[in-house]
């Protein structure tokens, strides 16, 4: 028995096997882990901390960590399959040629250039090279110090605390890496969909990369966008 670990097995509704490769993830610590081939899984934790278990096709659900559960050791948890409904898919019809510098002008293909500002970690996206705004988008980035991130996330300290736990826990960063519903995102900052995109919007990046980019991808780019804001608020306080 280990009383800083709970250990547990993730069983289908249905078939009552095993599930193998769900996300399990500790809110409170930031950590996480996935279940082996007969659905066990062990994590670290501590009495009223909450684990979100998330797997394709079941619905999420999330777990709170009991003194029992810690006391009497593996315990058994049910998910429940999802009804899937496949969304239509749209096929553009291409008239191919055979001629490849023909046939590549009718791919649309999103370009989405980034620009660097001295004294700041990375770029701005600025959308396409022939985009009238790219230039006025990047000096925005310089002349409005990101007081919409701090402001979204002022009172939830713990909540920015947790970026840089995230971009730490490379069992967090794998799943986020597979990803692309903003979920685990939105349940580890306690923020909605809309917040997330804005907040990525907010820090120049383009409605491509948003549509497009991973959860890691996004963690990524709000991690960045902090950072820069703390740069460029140091420098506003000089």
């Amino acid at each position: 028995m280990n009383k800083d670990k709970v250990e547990g097995v993730l069983i289908d509704s249905q078939t009552n096997a095993p599930i193998e490769s769900v996300n399990i993830v500790n809110l409170n610590q930031v950590i996480g882990t996935t279940t082996n081939e007969a659905g066990e899984f062990t994590l670290k934790a501590k009495v009223n901390d909450t684990l979100h278990l998330t797997y394709i096709g079941y619905k999420s659900i999330k777990v709170r960590v009991t003194n029992d559960w810690l006391k009497f050791g593996s315990s058994k948890i049910i998910l429940t399959e999802l009804a899937l409904a496949l969304e239509e898919v749209v096929v553009n019809d291409l008239k191919l040629t055979g001629y490849l510098e023909i046939d590549i002008k009718q791919v649309q293909v999103n370009t989405n250039y980034r620009y660097s500002i001295s004294g700041l970690s990375s770029g701005y996206e600025a959308g396409n090279n022939k985009s009238p705004n790219k230039i006025s988008k990047v000096l925005g980035s310089i002349f409005n110090p990101l007081d919409f991130l701090y402001n979204t996330f002022s009172r939830k300290g713990s909540e920015l605390k947790k970026l840089k736990q995230m971009k730490k826990d490379d069992e967090i960063r794998n799943l986020l890496a597979s990803r692309f519903d903003r979920e685990t995102l939105m349940v580890l900052l306690q923020i909605t969909k809309v917040d997330l995109d804005e907040i990525v919007s907010q820090c120049n990046y383009s409605k491509d990369f948003i549509n497009k980019a991973n959860d890691l991808q996004m963690l990524d780019a709000i991690s960045q966008c902090y950072e820069e804001y703390k740069v460029l608020s140091r420098d506003r306080k000089k």
